[in-house]
């Protein structure tokens, strides 16, 4: 099991680029207990200079060889306000051709960027995707006509489904309900039981097939610790279970790893074991344009592999075929 994590562990703001690989090791060390052996550092709306910087530090990890970063995912800021969630809204702003060169300056490796299409033209996807960044939608108000537009010039990709855009309803089925009729696109979902509404999830996976769903964790800082706060952008946000909270009850991320994510798939949407694990490992593969070398078990693939006990806690990682501990034998037995 090779669980690629699309929404990696979000490194906020100026601490993204603070010790640049340094930091990014540091996440993929603690990631990588949780199943995770390929992911995109993810930043959220941000100026310009920060972007750069931040894509200079994920440059600078790739080059020294940090196993496991796959790329970037560059959440913002060409976002709608009114669907910004907690990211701040004196930073966003909208995508034109000025920002293209930087958008597309990362070579060798994969560029996620989430945006709001009405807040750029359908051309700039085109040339975003023409260069070979993955395009998805996210904290996006835009109708249903919009995102139609959008897909056909090259958006494939729905970031964390029915959080922060338009929902679907009777008269307008807004993005919810375009990213459920397209059949090719892919949607990311955070099966936390606080993102969204189980219930609602297994209805989503009944009107497209289970292979464009994704599951992404859209975690924070706390994963994997005992900290019950961290702050983000000057304000304070608290740990409550799975959920990330601001000071009005905004949702801020999630306290979630990748295999718990697994698990939920399975004991909350009753999603097949094999079908969870391809979501979390294939699927992405699929929508990142690398699976001709991640996401399977099989000949010409990296040797990426996730061994858990039945219960799908992680014992041990391997990432390149290197164990986490130490070893570089393959497992005997596991998923």
């Amino acid at each position: 099991m090779a669980l690629a994590l699309i929404n990696g562990r979000v490194l906020r703001g100026e601490k993204f680029v603070r010790n640049q690989c340094v930091l990014i090791e540091g996440t993929r060390i603690l990631d990588r207990q949780f199943g995770t052996t390929g992911f995109l550092p993810t930043l959220i709306s941000a100026d310009l200079d920060i972007v750069a910087r931040a894509i200079a530090a994920v440059r600078g990890a790739i080059a020294a060889g940090v196993p496991g970063v796959l790329g970037i995912h560059i959440e913002g800021p060409f976002l709608n306000v009114a669907r910004k969630g907690v990211h701040d809204p004196a930073k966003l702003r909208e995508l034109d051709p000025s920002a293209l060169g930087l958008l597309t300056s990362l070579q060798g490796a994969r560029t996620l960027v989430t945006l709001a299409p009405e807040m750029t033209t359908p051309q700039l996807i085109e040339r975003l995707v023409a260069a070979g960044v993955v395009v998805s939608a996210g904290h996006t108000n835009a109708s249903y006509a919009e995102i139609r537009v959008a897909l056909a010039h090259g958006l494939t990709g729905f970031t964390h489904l029915f959080n922060a855009m338009s929902p679907l309803t009777g008269r307008e089925p807004g993005v919810v309900g375009a990213a459920l009729d397209d059949q090719r696109s892919w949607c990311g979902i955070i099966v936390d039981g606080e993102h969204t509404d189980p219930v609602v999830l297994r209805i989503a996976l009944r009107c497209k097939p289970y292979d464009r769903f994704m599951l992404v964790t859209d975690a924070m800082p706390s994963v994997g610790t005992s900290q019950g706060w961290f702050e983000l952008q000057g304000r304070r946000i608290t740990v409550r279970g799975h959920a990330c909270l601001d000071e009005d009850g905004r949702l801020a991320g999630s306290n979630i790893d990748m295999a718990s994510c697994v698990r939920n798939a399975v004991g909350m949407l009753g999603v097949p074991l094999p079908q969870a694990v391809r979501m979390a490992s294939q699927v992405p593969a699929e929508f990142l344009g690398i699976a001709h070398e991640y996401g399977r078990i099989a000949a010409g693939q990296r040797a990426n592999l996730v061994l858990t006990d039945d219960e799908l806690n992680v014992r041990e990682t391997w990432i390149d075929g290197n164990g986490s501990r130490e070893t570089s034998q393959p497992p005997s037995s596991g998923l």
